[in-house]
């Protein structure tokens, strides 16, 4: 004991990061000015649609300047050199959402006002143990474990909830919760890891495989697990869009992780098939596909959601109605899945624009967190993630012009929703983590890692 104390005495301080940074001088200028245009929305939300203003004006915005500034003082201690454009988009469509919620439903608006909170708290706890990327490799299979526990537990009787055809939800006395988004979270950092491991022997075949060679259960287990597990999520909790996800982010990691485009090929044939079969025993992808082809032949039934987000996108044209001014209302679940198309009416062509290139902007961001990694496993992750704020963007928006059929997915940091905010702000901070590692001097990162060397044998041999 008195030697292990000793050692610890002799522990030595904490290297001398620079916490003001360029980055967070121009991360501060940045969240003003999105937490400025937030405000502004707002306002013309109220005035649009009360010609007044709420009577919990102050209260508002102070929480619309204050949520940004503990961000950034989060990312001054925490994630000193991270990318400085990563957290004011994020804001950005966050408070552009939170109007568009407010202006819809001013009781969701409050509950999304306790879910962004409860999100940039998860977002501050996230950086706080995850304060080297390394830590996630190491618990990968605690994470798959947690992963496929969230994964089935809207199924156990008495808390799960049956919503919309879709099994997903679990209740814990008033609040209702669905766990698969964190679910996914869990799993990509594993399917991550497994693979940065596996990957010599995944990818050590050459390019040009016999039909034999293809047949290996090295080849295709890996993806024949992740199909059926991706029908059983289908079948057991009717939901089409995490299914979707949970397979297309196996596939395309064990793609970037091996560099073989036979598992992308392989993956692409297996989805197919998945998709069509889905679409013959399911009703609920059965309906999804059919009001896809052609809405307007169930106008007035099955098609009248998607039908009056159409005459939503064609009446806000170029600039919109204006905010407050429009009848996104009309159209069902609104302020979840179809806000887009809220955003399309009274903010019309530009603002629908502006969304896109936030999530356009979110995702060259990832993607250069990912190369700046400083290990193959960050790299990875920064990539899934990316990915995944990418592809679920892409579907909801997809499915409300009609480009793709609905899948049943959120639109991230925009859409009402409180489990689909927390995971993706916690999905943000480990991106946050990533980069902060890839942007850090490399006279600091030496020191870190020496220093944590000393650490670890002297804890060895204490």
């Amino acid at each position: 004991m008195g030697s292990r104390i000793a050692a610890m005495g002799q522990i030595p301080q904490r290297a001398n990061v620079k916490r003001y940074t360029r980055q967070r001088k121009s991360e501060l200028g940045m969240l003003l000015l999105a937490s400025g245009i937030t405000i502004l929305a707002f306002l013309l939300a109220s005035l649009g649609l009360n010609s007044a203003l709420p009577s919990n004006l102050i209260i508002v915005l102070v929480a619309m300047v204050a949520l940004p500034l503990v961000v950034h003082i989060a990312n001054l201690f925490l994630a000193p050199y991270a990318d400085p454009a990563l957290m004011p988009i994020v804001a950005l469509l966050n408070g552009l959402g939170y109007v568009m919620i407010a202006r819809l439903d001013p009781q969701e608006a409050l509950l999304q006002g306790v879910w962004a909170t409860l999100g940039v708290i998860a977002y501050i706890s996230t950086l706080i143990i995850v304060n080297r990327s390394e830590i996630l490799d190491r618990y990968r299979f605690l994470l798959a474990l947690s992963g496929l526990l969230l994964l089935v537990l809207p199924l156990a009787p008495g808390i799960g909830q049956n919503i919309n055809g879709a099994r997903l939800w679990i209740r814990l006395g008033p609040v209702s919760f669905q766990p698969v988004e964190i679910a996914k979270l869990n799993l990509a950092i594993f399917f991550a890891s497994y693979f940065i491991e596996k990957r010599d022997v995944l990818g050590a075949m050459g390019s040009r495989l016999s039909l034999r060679e293809s047949l290996n259960i090295r080849i295709l287990g890996p993806i024949a697990t992740a199909w059926i597990a991706s029908l059983l999520v289908m079948t057991l909790e009717r939901d089409v869009g995490f299914s979707l996800m949970l397979f297309l982010v196996f596939i395309i990691t064990i793609w970037m992780a091996t560099s073989r485009i036979r598992y992308l090929f392989g993956g692409s044939i297996l989805f197919v098939l998945g998709a069509l079969g889905a679409s013959n025993l399911f009703t609920q992808v059965n309906v999804r596909v059919t009001i896809w082809i052609d809405p307007w032949k169930y106008a007035q039934g099955i098609g009248y959601q998607i039908v009056q987000a159409q005459y939503a996108l064609a009446a806000g044209g170029i600039s919109g109605t204006g905010l407050g001014r429009g009848h996104p209302t009309i159209i069902p679940v609104v302020t979840s899945d179809f806000i887009f198309a809220a955003i399309g009416e009274e903010m019309g062509l530009l603002g629908t624009s502006a969304i896109v290139m936030a999530f356009l902007l979110i995702v060259g961001i990832g993607i250069r967190a990912a190369l700046r990694a400083k290990s193959p496993f960050g790299s990875l992750i920064a990539a899934i993630f990316t990915m995944i704020i990418g592809l679920q963007s892409f579907f909801i928006m997809g499915g409300i012009v009609r480009l793709l059929p609905l899948t049943g997915v959120t639109l991230p940091f925009v859409a009402y929703g409180g489990s689909s905010l927390i995971s993706n702000y916690i999905l943000i901070s480990i991106l946050m983590r990533i980069s902060d590692e890839g942007n850090r001097p490399d006279e600091l990162e030496n020191e870190l890692k020496s220093r944590r060397s000393l650490l670890s044998r002297r804890a060895k041999t204490a």
